[in-house]
């Protein structure tokens, strides 16, 4: 498989929900965008919030996350606590967020990004029992919301559309439609 020059980590925590990264993998790869799956524990093994064990690319220790254009934080319980709470997690969204490159979130993982402050003043939606715990951000309610180089989502439900919006900041609207079109995808 020939991939474009853009690459993208999903950052798994054991309890994370599984569709929202899978979904996120599978379509960025279609579009030829490299995805590397990157375990924050030390066991390339990570299982998901309904037992799903997912063998990972890399342990989080191995990577440079310099490489990326684009981290992804997947929600779940307790996985978006694991996230929240590992200090190498926080560096890379930090510093991505502060190079200017992309950090999306789906579900409670916008929680996140909100405890580290970054979602203050921006545009913003997570899974609607979560919203209690974002301040300070505008919160649209929408599937998916852009602002700047941050890109959230509701959940489970919204997967697909996240991970088309991240096909089309990272490619363009064109090949977000075209995976949309060879999956049968209504949007």
């Amino acid at each position: 498989m020939k991939f474009s020059m853009k690459k993208v980590t999903v950052l798994l925590a054991d309890g994370f929900e599984e569709i929202e990264a899978l979904t996120v993998v599978d379509l960025l790869r279609r579009a030829k965008v490299y995805v590397d799956t990157v375990s924050i524990t030390d066991d390339y093994t990570v299982r998901g919030a309904h037992g799903i064990p997912v063998q990972t690319e890399d342990l989080i220790t191995e990577i440079d996350f310099k490489e990326s254009d684009m981290i992804v934080l997947p929600g779940g319980m307790p996985g978006t606590t694991n996230l929240k709470e590992d200090e190498n997690v926080r560096k890379a969204v930090q510093e991505a967020y502060d190079d200017g490159r992309y950090v999306a979130a789906i579900c409670a993982a916008p929680t996140i990004l909100a405890d580290m402050g970054l979602l203050k003043g921006k545009r913003a939606t997570c899974y609607p029992d979560m919203e209690s715990e974002i301040e300070d951000a505008y919160l649209t309610g929408a599937p998916v919301a852009t602002d700047e180089n941050i890109i959230t989502s509701q959940g489970v439900g919204t997967a697909i559309d996240f991970a088309l919006k991240l096909i089309e900041v990272l490619i363009s609207e064109e090949k977000a439609v075209e995976i949309a079109d060879s999956i049968v995808y209504q949007r």
